[in-house]
C-alpha cells in the first residue's frame, strides 16, 4: 500500500511546476536579461514599423525549444508570432501577449542610447523597457519554463507577439483577429495595461486592467465669411471655433460607473488616507452632490480619476488661417474623445452639439482607427482570482480592477468574448515626473522588477493552466 501511495504522490508531483532552486532562479534571471536586452536593442519603432527582427528572434528560440510557432504577416516587415503549448483540453486556452513594436524616439534627448538596453544603477534603460518588451519577454519566459519542466497542462497556453500596437493595429492585432483568430482563441488573455505602483519606496497597490475606454475623434469645423484682417467680422470662423472649443473644454459629461470602477474606488479607499478615502467613497455613493464635489476635486488634483468616471474630451489640435491679414472662411479643431465602453455615440454627439450651441460650427465624428467596443471582464472569474492571489504572493498589496483611460489591443479580443486582463511590473510613481516612464525620453525598468514580473507572470499562468490551480 505504501508503494502504491508513493507512486501516486510522485506522479502528482511530476505534473506540478516546481519552485525553482536558487541556482535555477539565477539561470532564469540570466536568460531573461539576455532575451530582454536582445529585444530592446532591436529598433522596432512604430512609425515606421519593422518588427521583423524581433519576430525572427522569437521564432528561432521557439524552434530551438521544440515549441510550435508560426509567423503571420499582412506586410512582410510587420509580422506577428503565434506559439502554442498543447494541454489536455479539459479547459479552454489562455493567451499571453506582448507587442513587439515601440513608439519612435528622438535619440538626441536620451542620456543612454534608446536601443542600447544599458544597465545602470539597477535599471535597464531603453525604448520599450516598460512598453512593452517587459510583457513580451515575460510571456516568452513563461513558455520556455513550462516547456522545459514538461508541465502537464489542462489548457493550451498560447503566446502572441503582435506588431503594430503603437501605430497601426491593421497590420497587427486586427490582422490576427480577422485572419488567424482560431489560432489565438482563448478563454482568458493577459497583456499590457496594468502595473504595480510604488510611491516613496513603498508599494501601494496593483492595477489590473479589466476594461478600457475607446479612443475616437470628434472634429469641429467652423465656417464664416473670409475677409481682410483689418475689418473684424462677427462671422469670423476662428472666433466661433475658439468659443466652441472653450465650451467643450468646460463641459463635464455625466458620471457613469460600472462594476470595475465601483470596485476600483472602493478598494482604493481601503488603502488611502481618511480624507482621500472619503472622496473615493463619495464618488460611488449614489449621492449626486457628494459625487459632484469629489469629481470637482479629481478634475483639479487627480485628472486620471476624473477621466475614469466618464467619456472624456480633450481638445488637442486647432487649424485655421494661412496668413496674418486674412480672416479665414474655415477653421477646424480635433478633439481626442475616449468613450465609456457603454456610450451611446449618437446621443453623446447630440449632447456635444447642445453644449456648443452654434449653427456655424459643424460637429462630427472624425476618421480614426477605432477599436471595437470592449466586452465585459468578470471580477468573479478564475483568472482574476489567480491574478489577485499572485499579487498578494509576489507584491503583498491590494489588487485594484481598473478601467484604462488609454487603449490596448485587448479591446479586439474582448469584442470576441475573451476575458482579458492587463498586467505589468512594479514602477515608481515618481518616474513619470522625472521622465523615466513609458514613451518618455529615458524609459527604464528596475532590473529586479523585471525578474519579479516574470515570476508573477509564470505563477498566474501556471495556476490557471495546470492542476495546481489555486483559484
Amino acid at each position: 500500500m505504501r508503494t502504491v501511495t508513493l507512486v501516486v504522490l510522485l506522479t502528482i508531483a511530476a505534473t506540478i511546476p516546481q519552485t525553482p532552486s536558487s541556482t535555477a532562479a539565477t539561470n532564469i534571471e540570466e536568460e531573461t536579461l539576455r532575451h530582454f536586452q536582445a529585444l530592446v536593442r532591436m529598433d522596432t519603432a512604430d512609425p515606421p514599423g519593422n518588427e521583423q527582427p524581433a519576430a525572427e528572434y522569437l521564432k528561432k528560440i521557439f524552434d530551438a525549444e521544440g515549441i510550435p510557432a508560426q509567423v503571420v504577416a499582412l506586410e512582410p516587415k510587420r509580422p506577428s508570432v503565434i506559439a502554442r503549448l498543447k494541454g489536455s483540453g479539459r479547459k479552454r486556452p489562455i493567451l499571453i501577449m506582448g507587442h513587439s513594436d515601440v513608439v519612435n524616439v528622438d535619440p538626441k534627448k536620451w542620456t543612454h542610447p534608446p536601443f542600447s538596453a544599458t544597465r545602470d544603477g539597477g535599471y535597464i534603460y531603453g525604448r520599450g523597457t516598460v512598453d512593452d518588451k517587459d510583457n513580451l519577454v515575460a510571456g516568452l519566459m513563461v513558455m520556455l519554463m513550462l516547456k522545459r519542466q514538461n508541465v502537464a497542462l489542462e489548457r493550451d497556453v498560447i503566446f502572441l507577439a503582435e506588431s503594430g500596437e503603437e501605430g497601426n493595429t491593421r497590420v497587427g492585432i486586427q490582422f490576427v483577429v480577422n485572419e488567424h483568430f482560431p489560432q489565438v482563441d482563448a478563454e482568458y488573455c493577459l497583456a499590457e495595461g496594468g502595473n504595480v505602483t510604488r510611491a516613496n519606496g513603498q508599494i501601494k497597490f496593483a492595477s489590473i486592467q479589466t476594461l478600457e475606454k475607446i479612443p475616437r475623434i470628434v472634429e469641429l469645423t467652423a465656417r464664416g465669411i473670409s475677409g481682410h484682417g483689418s475689418v473684424p467680422l462677427k462671422s469670423n470662423a476662428v472666433v466661433h471655433l475658439a468659443a466652441a472649443v472653450a465650451r467643450v473644454g468646460a463641459w463635464k459629461p455625466q458620471i457613469r460607473l460600472n462594476d470595475t470602477t465601483r470596485a476600483y474606488f472602493k478598494r482604493l479607499a481601503s488603502v488611502s488616507t481618511p480624507e482621500e478615502s472619503r472622496r473615493y467613497l463619495d464618488v460611488i455613493s449614489g449621492d449626486a452632490a457628494r459625487a459632484s464635489a469629489a469629481d470637482d476635486y479629481f478634475l483639479d488634483r487627480e485628472p486620471r480619476h476624473a477621466s475614469m468616471l466618464r467619456t472624456s474630451v480633450s481638445p488637442t489640435m486647432i487649424q485655421g488661417g494661412y496668413r496674418i491679414n486674412v480672416i479665414p472662411s474655415e477653421a477646424k479643431a480635433s478633439l481626442d474623445v475616449r468613450t465609456h465602453p457603454d456610450e451611446d455615440l449618437d446621443a453623446f454627439l447630440s449632447e456635444m452639439k447642445k453644449v456648443i450651441d452654434d449653427p456655424a460650427v459643424e460637429v462630427a465624428w472624425g476618421a480614426r482607427d477605432v477599436r471595437p467596443a470592449s466586452g465585459r471582464t468578470s471580477l468573479d472569474s478564475d483568472a482574476f482570482k489567480a491574478i489577485e492571489a499572485n499579487v498578494t504572493k509576489h507584491y503583498q498589496t491590494i489588487t485594484l480592477p481598473t478601467m484604462s483611460t488609454g487603449a490596448t489591443d485587448m479591446s479586439y479580443l474582448r469584442a470576441k468574448g475573451m476575458q482579458c486582463f492587463g498586467v505589468g511590473p512594479m514602477t515608481d510613481v515618481e518616474d513619470g515626473a522625472k521622465g523615466f516612464a513609458a514613451h518618455s525620453d529615458q524609459e527604464r525598468i528596475l532590473e529586479s522588477e523585471l525578474y519579479r514580473f516574470v515570476r508573477f507572470h509564470y505563477d498566474v499562468v501556471a495556476d490557471l493552466a495546470t492542476a495546481r490551480g489555486t483559484p
